[in-house]
């Protein structure tokens, strides 16, 4: 795929919208936009009456927050596999003194 920019249509609330994007990133924008789109239905149907501006504001505060979390969750195991790797050097370090080598 190339990096030619392409007009891409995407739905968000029984709006649409035409953005330019790399070939290559399309589905990935495509695939945000039904995120976006989902997360601001589930606001919107929620039963209080909010404005579209609103149901955005709060739908870009939860898709944030499942970003933080997602990252710290990786940091979390990221630190564990750290911890786990300097074990098992440590294991194979003492196994080779054992053995002298």
């Amino acid at each position: 795929m190339s990096d030619e920019m392409i007009p891409v249509t995407v739905r968000i609330m029984e709006k649409e919208y035409k953005i330019s994007c790399p070939e290559a990133e399309r589905e990935s924008l495509v695939a945000s936009a039904k995120h976006v789109n989902e997360n601001m239905q589930i606001i919107r149907d929620g039963g209080k009456a909010l404005g579209a501006e609103r149901i955005a504001v709060m739908a870009a505060l939860n898709i944030a927050h499942e970003l933080i979390n997602a990252n710290n969750s990786l940091n979390d195991s990221d630190s564990e596999i750290i911890s786990r790797l300097d074990k098992l050097q440590g294991m194979v370090d003492e196994q080779l003194e054992i053995n002298g080598q």
